[in-house]
């Protein structure tokens, strides 16, 4: 039986078209369930990192 042929058809998320300082941040381990927790609720189900970067937006536009 010959193997079937897989094809991708979903394209692969996308990088920012900007780029910018490179910071990482070490979290504790509940912090990151918030955060899984918080991104799983978006409609486009961002990644970690992302999620991180909508987070703060919010955070500082939350100071004004």
């Amino acid at each position: 039986m010959a193997k079937s042929i897989r094809v991708n058809t979903t394209t692969p998320k996308k990088r920012p078209t900007e780029t910018g300082d490179l910071v990482g941040v070490r979290i504790q381990k509940d912090l990151g369930v918030q955060i899984d927790d918080w991104r799983r609720n978006q409609a486009d189900l961002p990644g970690r990192p992302e999620a991180i970067r909508r987070l703060v937006e919010i955070g500082l536009k939350a100071k004004k």
